[in-house]
């Protein structure tokens, strides 16, 4: 890609909650924003732009919308901040955004497309049927094309176009064969601008699976009983199942070479500190969207196969999990 990249004009594919957040973040940056959107939400941006409210504070950014790409040119940043389940519909509008030196961020849960892309283990050629069950989505956007994103922000939208950033503000980026490079130091100096909490990440791999540690047993379970984090952590037989899933999950990370060293305890201690909380998968199953089960769980279990490690909680959780979403009409 060159010695020298800079990083001025951006796309955000998804204008949701973390995809709203990272748009205005961006804009702050003082980065030329574009927003790929549909529907209500395309509507909305295109009326009154994109609205952030943060406590009691609004403000209206004035960002170019459209539901075609060739609209939005090609930019030097493309955000990925759709949910997993709609990427493999999103790809070839991805696609038609690359121009021949774009960097593709990725900011969604789970375990992406590109995971095992620079990871040093045998398993780096695999595809993961579970999340790219074609390689549709490798072929539309090559992992040679990513930088690794992770993002620890709560943000919801209380509108169509009207995102609200409840807690957090961090995000971590990095390259999938790990190192710096050219396009890594350009996005953090525009990022940098950008008021976020910026972290770079010599593993990115290790960050993603960090978070999904913790989100792959929360997201589901509270889809399957409604309840808010606290409440399953304080059942001592849900607990219990927690903790084992982790444990499998755990088992598979330090097979590809991304170890953790906490025990689900210490997980679960932080969680509660969050109160209350309602994941996004609940609000999900609740809004009637379509869940992000195979990133979360399949693609855990998936690797689990590659790796010959037996995962029965796991298997049982996404057995759950698959059929309650199934019969809403959500998977």
């Amino acid at each position: 890609m060159g010695d020298k990249v800079l990083i001025q004009r951006a796309v955000v594919v998804g204008a949701g909650a973390i995809g709203g957040w990272l748009a205005a973040a961006l804009h702050k940056a003082g980065a030329e924003v574009g927003l790929l959107a549909r529907g209500a939400t395309l509507q909305a941006l295109q009326r009154h732009g994109l609205r952030l409210r943060e406590g009691d504070k609004e403000v209206s950014l004035p960002l170019r919308a459209s539901d075609q790409p060739t609209d939005l040119g090609q930019p030097d940043l493309v955000v990925l901040a759709v949910k997993a389940p709609a990427l493999a519909a999103v790809a070839p509008q991805v696609r038609a955004l690359l121009g021949p030196h774009t960097v593709v961020l990725t900011a969604m849960n789970g375990v992406p497309w590109w995971f095992l892309h620079g990871l040093d283990t045998p398993l780096r050629q695999h595809t993961l049927r579970s999340v790219d069950p074609t390689g549709a989505i490798a072929a539309a956007i090559p992992p040679e094309r990513v930088i690794g994103g992770v993002v620890h922000a709560s943000c919801s939208t209380d509108a169509p176009g009207i995102v609200r950033r409840h807690f957090g503000n961090k995000l971590i980026v990095g390259e999938p064969a790990g190192g710096s490079s050219p396009r890594l130091q350009a996005l953090e100096a525009l990022l940098q601008r950008s008021g976020l909490e910026l972290e770079t990440s010599s593993r990115i791999q290790r960050d993603i699976w960090f978070k999904l540690w913790g989100n792959m047993t929360m997201n589901p379970l509270s889809a399957l009983t409604g309840a808010t984090t606290d409440r399953i952590l304080g059942d001592p037989d849900l607990r219990a199942m927690v903790s084992a899933v982790m444990l499998e999950a755990r088992a598979v990370g330090e097979k590809i070479g991304l170890p953790i060293e906490q025990e689900p305890e210490d997980r679960h201690a932080v969680t509660l500190k969050l109160g209350a909380f309602k994941t996004s998968m609940l609000q999900d199953v609740e809004a009637g969207r379509p869940v992000e089960l195979d990133a979360l769980l399949g693609a855990v279990i998936e690797l689990g196969q590659l790796t010959t490690t037996a995962m029965p909680f796991t298997r049982a959780l996404m057995g759950l999990a698959r059929v309650h979403a199934q019969t809403r009409g959500l998977y």
